[in-house]
């Protein structure tokens, strides 16, 4: 179904990510009209709108080569993170209204939600299910047996 080819990830690409999972944003551009905010400057794929439960839980993988930008709406993520290749526990960060968090590829992550939460995932790679699959390597980073989780299969 998917006619999309994923290009190698390049050091230039790399080069523009920033330097730690929660991102610095621009200050907006403010005037009578109202705020414009700055998010991504990047090339890009998918731009998805999500909507999370409390008490559910996201993820729990990594991507072989997509990375993605979560800008939080309204709500909050609790996003647990550790690089693939580490032995340590997962790092924990808040990322509330207004903030955005940056997961490059070959990270686990994880989300969970604790109240209903709206987020936006601006992504590197097309969001078509086939696509998304061949570059998705679920994990337990998080044990989803207290949570609303999702597997391959259901509906």
């Amino acid at each position: 179904m998917s006619s999309s080819k994923i290009n190698p990830l390049t050091l230039k690409e790399m080069e523009q990510w920033p330097s730690s999972p929660l991102v610095n944003l621009e200050k907006p551009f403010v005037d009578a009209r109202g705020s414009i905010q700055p998010l991504v400057d990047l090339m890009m794929r998918s731009a998805v709108m999500i909507e999370s439960k409390a008490g559910s839980l996201r993820a729990n993988h990594y991507h072989k080569t997509d990375w993605h930008y979560c800008y939080v709406i309204s709500g909050e993520i609790r996003y647990y993170y550790k690089d693939l290749k580490s032995d340590k526990k997962p790092d924990l960060l808040i990322v509330k209204k207004g903030n955005m968090v940056f997961t490059p590829p070959l990270v686990e992550h994880c989300m969970k939600f604790n109240v209903n939460t709206l987020f936006l995932t601006l992504s590197r790679n097309p969001r078509d299910q086939e696509t998304y699959e061949k570059d998705v390597v679920r994990v337990n980073l998080i044990d989803p047996s207290d949570s609303i989780s999702w597997k391959p299969g259901d509906g």
